[in-house]
């Protein structure tokens, strides 16, 4: 005799999230316009009528997983140091933070910072997003300084910070393609780069061009 499965009921707060972690996989492999509904409810063993119901369009599924990996990398860096540590501690703890999310969620990395790109429906987004972490680390290197008793020029954190967030983005890429590397090592060797001009420049030693 053949007994048909009873379905389970779980909370809609669940559900979604296997809905998203379902859709981030697929949206990782296929991007966005290869990444097809029914792939989807598949991989999270739903209907696809579901997905619909509860996350909307396939463009709505997609903002919504650039939501909540983008609130999870910003959340992890954020949490990562508190206010009273030096400012070389603290960014090393930011930037331990991010690598490891990058390499606990190398799918939500690829459709955060690959797929998501040159995506005129989500580059807002992806703006907004890169704005809030380069907010956290100019933040984060402001407060730090402050603790020492020394003020920066909001341009000069800003600029830090951009110089700072790009050059670890480039470096998550690599991570990302090497699961066999190891986010701390990864996280020490940005350190190693960045750490040695940002700390210089953030005490006002600055290179200067010869004289021509």
């Amino acid at each position: 005799m053949v007994t048909t499965p009873a379905f389970r009921r779980l909370p809609r707060a669940v559900r979604e999230q296997q809905m998203l972690d379902a859709a981030v996989r697929v949206f990782s492999r296929r991007g966005y316009h290869g990444a097809s509904m029914d792939e989807i409810a598949e991989k999270a063993g739903i209907s696809k009528p579901m997905v619909y119901a509860y996350l909307g369009s396939k463009e709505e599924l997609f903002v919504a997983c650039l939501h909540r990996e983008g609130t999870r990398m910003v959340e992890a860096i954020a949490g990562a140091a508190a206010p009273d540590l030096p400012a070389d501690e603290r960014l090393w703890r930011g930037l331990r933070a991010f690598f490891g999310f990058v390499g606990a969620h190398r799918d939500g990395w690829s459709v955060l910072y690959r797929q998501a790109r040159g995506e005129p429906p989500f580059v807002d987004e992806l703006t907004m997003m890169r704005a809030r972490m380069i907010e956290v680390v100019a933040g984060m290197l402001d407060n730090a300084l402050r603790t020492e008793g020394r003020e920066v020029a909001e341009t000069e954190l800003e600029v830090v910070a951009y110089a700072l967030v790009g050059a670890t983005e480039s470096l998550a890429d690599w991570l990302a393609d090497h699961p066999e590397a190891d986010p701390e090592t990864t996280a020490t060797r940005m350190m190693n780069a960045a750490w040695l001009g940002a700390g210089q420049l953030l005490r006002g030693i600055t290179w200067h061009p010869p004289a021509a």
